[in-house]
């Protein structure tokens, strides 16, 4: 039977990637030709404009989607972005009634991550039990996104399990970051991210549970918006672990530029999503009105592991530009534990030891993610194993990573109402803490890294703390880039003498190199409370404005 599953599970990766070549070869022959000037432009155009251009009958959709198809194709050869080629319904959809020209979106292709549902698509997520079993019915999003006149036309490669800072499965291959392919584009929105800064699209859907829209828009170079839960559709799409609610997963918009992301954002809210999903909260767009002074708190660590230097250097350049802007900035302390808040985090996000996600694998022979491969081993242990290590960490000084590792368990309902309870606890403190701080903002790290290289993931798994807090606490939380690593302002020396408080700290630095790692994208994270999203655009904004000509530039489309 294990030889029997292991051959199903080789000629279904084999079989999948054949199909995706040959539905990327048989395009027609405008898909395949020279990028032309005209088409550089529209792909160099925001959103707004081009959709304007639609309304008005100036742009053909036909036309617009030639480009960004012929770039998504050149962006994927690259990176090896794309999971599924929707370009014949695309077709379709522009030539039927089924697109509205008149919409927001008017004409705008869209990628989404792999979990999205397609009628007449896979939505795999890498795992080989999937493959050639096409989703029956659309997710609500795609839907909502046609009638709002845009049109979705690929899909995006994740990491399998879908809980990894790395994007890779067996099925469809290994993600490589934009800006340099020996690293990770992030995960577990991976492939979009990587495809948004290449301009093989500008606007996109991604899902979030502990940073995964946030880390791949950070070592991306993009922007991206963590909504709050029941702000942004997601009903009828797929899950690796579906039911898991103790932190809930959810959809959320990402985007080449800062305008696309609100645009993108405000017209699915226009659409009034909570008719047609009932996941999502009837709250009408709300335009954002900053204090004439905002007030920032900044976050400096996530008490786990402390910012590297091209990520601190991110924080202080963002810090400086406000101040300079006119804004209060301050720094935050006597705040709540976030390393209580990522233990609590993590114990519910695996409360099933990870039984759910490993469900799906076809054979066991199926390779799962470097990061979900330790904590799936650690599952496996014996209770008094892992107590024994967690006992000797301790003995060491290490009560961090023995904390985690105590709580690698199943859990008991009765346990899992606790540890929901306890949820509902540390949100009542930070609701408190914020309120005294009269902060509009917190700004900090979206991580401590600006980049993992191939197979990182197996020491930085449990360094998830500056956006999995957020996950817990349901804030609205988005990500920018401000800069890029610098090898002569980043670099670390004596990093061998250093002295760590706890391993993880002390593997996630091992990894740090910024001669390696110069030119990745450097970000910061602004975060606002529970369904501020209108309210964080606008502090991101805010950033952009003060960053002005020293920001981050994005890569530009140019001609072949």
């Amino acid at each position: 039977m294990l030889l029997l599953n292991y051959l199903a599970h080789r000629r279904n990766c084999k079989d999948k990637q054949a199909s995706r070549d040959i539905a990327i070869a048989t395009l027609p022959a405008a898909y395949h030709a020279p990028l032309t000037p005209s088409e550089a432009d529209i792909l160099n155009t925001p959103i707004s404009i081009t959709a304007s251009s639609v309304r008005s009958g100036a742009l053909k959709p036909i036309d617009i989607l030639h480009a960004y198809g012929k770039r998504a194709i050149w962006a994927h050869q690259k990176t090896n972005s794309l999971t599924e080629i929707l370009i014949p319904t695309a077709e379709e959809n522009i030539s039927s009634d089924v697109i509205n020209l008149q919409g927001p979106l008017a004409g705008i292709p869209v990628s989404m991550k792999d979990t999205v549902n397609v009628t007449g698509y896979d939505s795999c997520m890498g795992y080989s039990r999937y493959v050639n079993r096409p989703a029956k019915s659309d997710a609500v999003i795609v839907g909502l996104l046609r009638r709002a006149g845009a049109v979705p036309f690929v899909k995006t490669n994740v990491p399998i399990t879908l809980l990894a800072f790395e994007s890779t499965n067996d099925v469809f291959g290994r993600t490589k970051n934009p800006h340099s392919p020996r690293y990770s584009p992030g995960g577990s929105t991976g492939g979009e991210s990587a495809l948004l800064a290449l301009g093989g699209s500008r606007i996109g859907v991604g899902t979030d549970v502990a940073g995964s829209v946030r880390i791949p828009a950070a070592w991306s170079g993009i922007y991206a918006l963590r909504c709050s839960t029941g702000r942004f559709p997601k009903a009828g799409c797929f899950s690796s672990m579906l039911g898991q609610e103790g932190v809930a997963a959810v959809y959320s918009p990402m985007a080449k530029t800062m305008p696309d992301l609100e645009v993108f954002m405000k017209a699915v809210v226009d659409m009034k999503p909570w008719e047609v999903d009932y996941t999502v909260h009837p709250i009408p767009w709300r335009e954002s009105q900053l204090p004439e002074k905002p007030r920032w708190g900044v976050l400096r660590s996530d008490g786990v592991v402390p910012p590297t230097p091209a990520v601190e250097r991110a924080l202080d350049t963002a810090i400086s530009a406000l101040r300079v802007h006119g804004d209060e900035v301050i720094e935050l302390s006597g705040h709540p534990s976030c390393y209580d808040a990522l233990r609590l985090a993590s114990r519910l996000l695996n409360s099933d030891a990870g039984e759910t996600f490993s469900s799906h694998f076809t054979s066991a022979f199926e390779s799962t993610d470097s990061g979900v491969a330790v904590l799936t081993r650690l599952f496996s242990l014996p209770r008094f194993v892992k107590s024994l290590y967690a006992f000797y960490l301790r003995l060491r000084g290490d009560h961090i990573t023995a904390g985690l590792i105590d709580d690698l368990r199943t859990r008991s309902v009765a346990d899992q109402w606790r540890l929901v309870y306890e949820r509902e606890a540390i949100r009542s403190q930070w609701f408190e803490y914020l309120a005294e701080q009269k902060v509009d903002f917190i700004i900090t790290p979206p991580h401590a890294l600006p980049g993992l290289p191939a197979e990182g993931g197996t020491e930085t798994i449990a360094a998830c703390g500056y956006t999995f807090l957020w996950n817990l606490l349901d804030y609205t939380a988005g990500v920018l880039p401000v800069g890029r690593v610098d090898a002569a302002l980043d670099d670390v020396k004596d990093l061998k003498k250093r002295k760590f408080g706890n391993r993880i700290v002390k593997k996630a630095w091992a990894l740090y190199d910024a001669r390696d790692m110069e030119g990745l994208p450097i970000a910061v994270q602004i975060v606002g409370k529970r369904l501020e999203e209108e309210k964080v655009l606008g502090g991101m904004n805010r950033l952009v404005e003060a960053l002005g000509d020293e920001g981050f530039k994005a890569m530009a489309v140019e001609v072949d």
